[in-house]
């Protein structure tokens, strides 16, 4: 039975990883929870799966200490952005097999979190880097030609510049493929998530990042592809639903029955890829260009957005510029020093003052 410390248990990806435990009795054991705010469901969730009083914590400095204190196999790190940083350094220390959603704070990080990390301890719990982590397995690393990550295009797939400036915060939240939180589903929408999963996977695969494409493919069931140097491409496909990559994080290297129903392939499917319009969805490009500065480079990039979103959700900046605002912040950013944990908090400090600055002129 594996001991499971789950972080951001109330959130999106936490309340699947309790259901993936609840429907497979006998397989794993809540050792301790970790919320951002929502302490009642964070005590329902204590009592069902009969945490402790002191092992079920809310914030992100009492997630650290659990999972510095709390002798466990596995560390589910489902808390959304850049705190994530210091828990996800925490479990590595320690250890503990990391099965890990927070990609802001292996972004962030960048070579702190992969140097502090031994071989096999983090187990990437995306969609897209859980499928592209199976496809991998097909062969050996010199064989590998370029990742490919699949993305959905987001709700507003197909549109202009121009009819992005009329998008409200209710739209950005529609997605048309995945139930996720307000700050991921957003980062969807702007396509800024798939320029933090592009740097994830340059980290987590050591892959050269101009070895890592894009293609929008809105059905979500192929989640990525590895295409090797003989010319093969190996695909991972199953219907959009997060609990398979956290059930295969929390259980890797081994699989569990019946996570979810398989593609029914005595049906018709139509599966559709397109390029990504770039011209229309920058952030991407930006990413890019960010995760080959690296330095504090993406801990400015994510911090940025971040902040960005929230005035998006606010109704104080619009849609587009959101990315236009990263974009602005990383042009004016000049790294300090050598990237160290300090270096990196220091950097999103002044990326988020800097963001708001620039909102504050834009208004």
């Amino acid at each position: 039975m594996r001991r499971v410390i789950i972080l951001g248990s109330t959130g999106s990806i936490g309340t699947q990883a309790l259901e993936v435990i609840r429907e497979n009795p006998g397989m794993f054991e809540v050792v301790a929870l970790a919320a951002g705010s929502n302490s009642e469901l964070l005590e329902a969730q204590a009592a069902e799966f009969s945490v402790p009083a002191n092992r079920a914590v809310l914030g992100a400095d009492a997630a650290t200490e659990l999972v510095e204190q709390v002798d466990a196999d596995v560390v589910v790190n489902g808390i959304t952005g850049s705190i994530g940083l210091l828990p996800t350094m925490a479990a590595l220390r320690s250890g503990k097999t990391l099965a890990l959603a927070n990609k802001e704070s292996l972004i962030v990080g960048g070579r702190l979190v992969t140097d502090a990390a031994q071989p096999g301890q983090i187990v990437p719990v995306d969609s897209e880097h859980s499928a592209l982590a199976q496809c991998l397995l097909a062969g050996e690393p010199r064989e590998v030609r370029k990742l490919i990550l699949t993305a959905s295009g987001g709700p507003f797939r197909g549109y202009t510049r121009e009819q992005l400036t009329l998008v409200t915060p209710q739209q950005a939240l529609a997605h048309p493929t995945w139930v996720m939180g307000k700050v991921v589903t957003t980062n969807s929408a702007t396509l800024v998530n798939k320029g933090l999963e592009l740097i994830e996977a340059h980290l987590l695969f050591d892959i050269d990042i101009d070895r890592i494409e894009v293609t929008v493919h809105p059905q979500s069931v192929v989640h990525s592809m590895v295409e090797f140097f003989d010319g093969s491409t190996m695909a991972q496909c199953s219907p959009p639903n997060m609990k398979l990559p956290i059930a295969f994080g929390m259980s890797w290297p081994n699989r569990i029955e019946n996570v979810v129903t398989a593609v029914d392939f005595t049906a018709a499917h139509q599966w559709t890829f397109e390029p990504l319009n770039e011209s229309v969805f920058s952030a991407v490009r930006l990413a890019r260009q960010v995760g080959k500065a690296a330095s504090t480079y993406p801990a400015v990039y994510n911090a940025a957005n971040e902040e960005a979103v929230e005035a998006f959700h606010r109704n104080k900046i619009g849609f587009n510029q959101i990315v236009d605002v990263i974009q602005r912040v990383v042009d004016a950013h000049e790294p300090e020093g050598e990237l160290s944990i300090e270096s990196v908090l220091a950097a999103e400090r002044w990326a988020r003052d800097r963001a708001v600055a620039q909102m504050v002129t834009a208004c």
